[in-house]
């Protein structure tokens, strides 16, 4: 087993996610001119790709253990491709929104199985390995945003920036081929599939349950409206509100690749308390820019408080509750996804209401709720001994 493609495939792999994102969010303004969308609408094709994200997470995550992350994998990369293919040559809304869907259900997939493949082949580092990884997210929005940018400036279509997308995933699908891949660490441990079940009905992951929908609704939820509200809201003819998005997250990938370590000197929970805090104002100073300058400084603010959220909450899922195996991973990365997925058409609601300023400043109220939910739950860990990570030892004992 090759460790090491094996990570790397997985990177290039969310890259591919993440490029599906950030292109999304770059050509959402063509499909509201194409389609004559109102904001609403527009928030249900913003979310679409996220119920199909959610929905095959949570199917995906039980079936690694069956099929394995080898056969999870190769079926993400078809969907990645056909959905492509299929958002790019759609003659309607439905079948816009169905092609979608599927690069959603593709993107859960791909989340189902790496989080896991992840943290079965480095078990004594699962959140720093989990922070790098999910590093390329945003380091895919930057790849993606970027590319997007330039062919808007000069000339090509919504349908050119489609066609970006099969290039990481032409690339994650060789590597991927011909490579071993182990069992999952549940599995090898020998970990009953009663026991894994058991570890849902847990005080504790209920918890974090909760949490990862207002932790994900935040970061994604509000990352898909970077560029449409900058470009409202500036009167942005060079359509540059995805390089807000690229900004943001090039910001995220710089702390996760480099500073991910941070979650093995601090306790993970106090670090999403902390973080929190600059999220809340990030979100509320956003709302009211007033200049682009104003605009990027308060985004950089809230990239730093949500930097590391998505891979500390999968860490803190598999370090707590490793007997819960790639279902707990999958039951939380996917209700991330569903959050994520309602956040679309209740934010457009919030836009067409009030409108994107007041929808921004709105959400703000998100992040203090996260700060209160995990400064109770450090100060419960503190009064119990601290923050403990529980270990798994396979059927041999290693």
């Amino acid at each position: 087993m090759n460790k090491q493609r094996l990570f790397l495939a997985s990177c290039v792999a969310l890259i591919a996610t993440a490029m599906s994102f950030a292109i999304r969010g770059d050509i959402m303004g063509d499909f509201e001119q194409i389609f004559a969308l109102n904001k609403t609408n527009l928030g249900w094709i913003a979310g679409a790709a996220f119920w199909g994200f959610g929905l095959s997470i949570y199917i995906g995550g039980p079936l690694c253990d069956v099929l394995g992350m080898g056969t999870i994998m190769r079926l993400a990369a078809t969907g990645h491709i056909g959905g492509t293919l299929l958002t790019i040559f759609a003659p309607s809304f439905p079948v816009l929104f169905t092609a979608t869907v599927i690069i959603g259900i593709a993107n859960g997939l791909v989340e189902a199985a790496i989080n896991p493949l992840v943290a079965t082949i480095y078990p004594n580092e699962k959140t720093r390995r989990l922070t790098a990884l999910h590093a390329w997210f945003p380091g895919g929005i930057v790849i993606g945003g970027v590319l997007s940018f330039l062919f808007t400036q000069i000339g090509l279509g919504w349908q050119a920036k489609m066609l970006l997308m099969l290039i990481p995933s032409v690339i994650y699908t060789v590597m991927f081929i011909g490579q071993q891949f182990p069992e999952t660490e549940r599995k090898a441990a020998g970990v009953s599939s009663g026991e894994m079940m058991a570890q849902l009905a847990r005080p504790l992951f209920v918890v974090i349950f909760i949490s990862m929908c207002l932790t994900a609704a935040t970061e994604l939820g509000a990352g898909q409206w970077y560029a449409n509200v900058f470009n409202e809201v500036m009167a942005s003819t060079a359509r540059a509100g995805i390089l807000v998005l690229v900004w943001v997250n090039g910001i995220m990938w710089v702390m996760r690749q480099f500073f991910g370590g941070v979650s093995h000197r601090v306790s993970p929970v106090a670090l999403i308390a902390v973080t929190a805090v600059p999220a809340a104002a990030g979100l509320y100073l956003f709302s009211l820019a007033g200049s682009p300058l104003t605009a990027f400084a308060a985004a950089a603010l809230l990239a730093l408080g949500t930097a590391f959220w998505w891979p500390t909450m999968l860490g803190i899922t598999s370090e707590r509750f490793p007997r819960g195996g790639a279902l707990a991973l999958a039951i939380i990365g996917g209700t991330g996804s569903f959050a994520t997925a309602i956040a679309g058409p209740v934010m457009g609601y919030l836009n067409d209401r009030f409108g994107p300023r007041e929808m921004l400043a709105i959400w703000a109220i998100l992040p203090v709720v996260i700060a209160l939910i995990f400064l109770v739950i450090y100060m419960r860990d503190r009064a119990t001994g601290g923050y403990k990570v529980e270990m798994l030892q396979t059927r041999a004992g290693v």
